[in-house]
């Protein structure tokens, strides 16, 4: 028997595991269907491209797409101690403000979260208004040095868009480098911020390889998780409180296994109904993203991380190809009309990206990948059968609204004129997978042949309409849902902070009772 059962050991599950064990009155037990962190490549930045498919991934893929040429997109997710934030391109993204505010949900605008981000946070850049020290999880600058990531900068500039040093301050529009959660070179996952300093605390224990089958309830109240270890099931129960934090995905997934979701749905999956919520599982967010491909004859790219100097440059200082995220550079821009806020971000990388990555690259050169952060399109979640070892079924439904094609078509077109400036011309020489031509159709038809979603699912589990404003599962009694799933919709950027954010809220509305106000969090740190 432990006090709180928490479900996942991703972002949320780490700082909720380190943030409740805090009390050494309560007991807290943190299950993981995954390993331990201990392979290298979660821990060395570059290592992560060699992780897809492996045993720290969920390796999901959606339904085919209708218009995306019926493919089947790739969703990875993090199956190990810290999830996604061990698998993922470590970009520090709070969002915009009117991410928060536009959900309309009591203690969740960007005023409530915003002390939250602070909490969270040690920059290396020092304390401001806009940011804090003394936080668990560690924000860094880039520290590959690549030449090619700043000249996307110095192209954007030309291209007309602004110079922007500080994504997360005054101002998100705009152009530059990104911050990135590591330390001295090193991935700093939530894992590593939160759960591994917490480890030796009595009151937490921690089980990874732990795949939760169901949610065991008395009437409406939770009380424990039947799970199985290595083939054994056993029960664990809860005396306070069953937290899910297994993402947008396994959460609605979980819920449903446990008889609470669309009645039809489960009855056509032989699951017995314990609560008719027709929302768990829908409303799935995401952003879609696009890409073109150029190679150079300038020997500047991160494959000179298969020369023996690279490893042995990043073994001395933590420095060079092997400290880079990726996607080393970027930015924010508005391309639908009157966007009140940015409504596309690039990504960009060093790299000559060949089938998807599926295939070796064969030159030095660069991806250039544009994301739409307002579509409109919302997809699913729901089971392929009542096995819990059974991957969902999700449908994205990207492009289902018009409106999201013909922003992405033109955040392309920008994309094509941040190429073509003088500062980035050189390492765009050849054009490697580009559309046809500058057609409308053309580029719709390379959007579809291309687009794939970039990592940040949110909304299954909505505050609102499946979860209240404390994050308790509506019309159940003692089981929250703590994770990006209970975003109404998807922040404007990379999902890791957020999600970090509303978890370190969370666990202030389980210990007090209450969120704290901004006095009281100071006093705290």
């Amino acid at each position: 028997m432990y006090d709180y059962v928490i479900v996942g050991a991703g972002s949320a599950g780490c700082v909720l595991a380190a943030r409740l064990s805090e009390d050494p009155d309560v007991s807290v037990l943190l299950l993981e269907a995954g390993p331990p962190d201990v392979n290298q490549n979660v821990h060395v930045p570059l290592g992560y491209l060699s992780l897809a498919r492996t045993e720290v991934d969920w390796d999901y893929n959606s339904a085919p797409e209708p218009n995306c040429d019926g493919r089947r997109i790739s969703l990875p997710r993090g199956k190990v101690l810290g999830g996604s934030s061990s698998t993922n391109a470590m970009i520090y993204i709070r969002g915009n403000r009117r991410d928060y505010d536009d959900w309309n949900a009591p203690g969740w605008s960007w005023d409530d979260l915003f002390p939250y981000f602070l909490k969270a946070e040690d920059n290396e850049r020092g304390a401001s208004e806009w940011h804090a020290v003394g936080g668990p999880l560690p924000v860094s600058d880039q520290r590959s040095a690549n030449a090619i990531s700043p000249a996307f900068v110095e192209a954007a500039v030309e291209a007309g868009l602004p110079r922007n040093e500080d994504f997360n301050g005054a101002e998100q529009d705009g152009v530059g480098m990104y911050q990135l959660t590591q330390r001295g070179g090193l991935r700093a996952s939530a894992a590593v911020s939160y759960l591994h300093p917490a480890g030796e605390r009595p009151n937490l224990t921690v089980m990874p390889y732990m795949h939760v089958n169901r949610i065991i309830f008395e009437g409406k109240r939770a009380v424990g998780v039947e799970a199985s270890q290595l083939g054994q099931a056993q029960e664990l129960r809860a005396e306070r409180e069953v937290i899910l934090c297994g993402g947008a995905y396994n959460s609605p997934k979980l819920l449903m296994l446990s008889g609470v979701g669309p009645a039809e749905h489960l009855a056509m999956r032989e699951i017995e109904l314990l609560l008719d919520q027709p929302a768990v599982g829908e409303n799935l967010g995401d952003h879609p993203a696009t890409y073109t491909v150029f190679t150079t004859p300038e020997p500047e790219s991160l494959l000179l991380a298969l020369e023996p100097a690279a490893m042995a440059e990043f073994e001395a200082s933590q420095t060079g190809p092997f400290a880079s995220n990726l996607a080393e550079s970027g930015g924010f821009a508005r391309v639908g009309a009157g966007a009140e806020a940015p409504d596309v971000q690039f990504h960009f990388a060093p790299i000559h990206i060949v089938e998807e990555g599926m295939g070796d690259p064969q030159a030095h050169g660069v991806w250039v990948s544009p994301c739409l952060l307002t579509a409109e399109s919302r997809g699913s979640v729901r089971l392929a059968s009542n096995d819990p070892t059974a991957k969902p079924i999700i449908r994205n439904a990207f492009y289902d609204a018009e409106a999201d094609m013909s922003r992405m078509i033109d955040a392309v077109r920008l994309a094509e004129e941040i190429c073509a400036q003088a500062s980035l011309e050189p390492y765009c020489a050849e054009p490697f997978t580009v559309p046809d031509d500058d057609s409308d159709d053309a580029l719709r038809a390379h959007i579809a042949r291309t687009t794939y979603e970039i990592y940040h699912p949110v909304g299954t589990c909505a505050i609102g309409s499946v979860v209240d404003s404390e994050l308790r599962v509506e019309g159940l009694e003692s089981l929250r849902v703590v994770d990006a799933s209970v975003m109404p919709t998807v922040p404007r950027g990379n999902t890791n902070a957020p999600t970090i954010a509303v978890a370190e809220r969370a666990a202030d509305l389980i210990r007090h009772g209450k969120a704290l106000a901004a006095g009281e969090l100071a006093a705290q740190a």
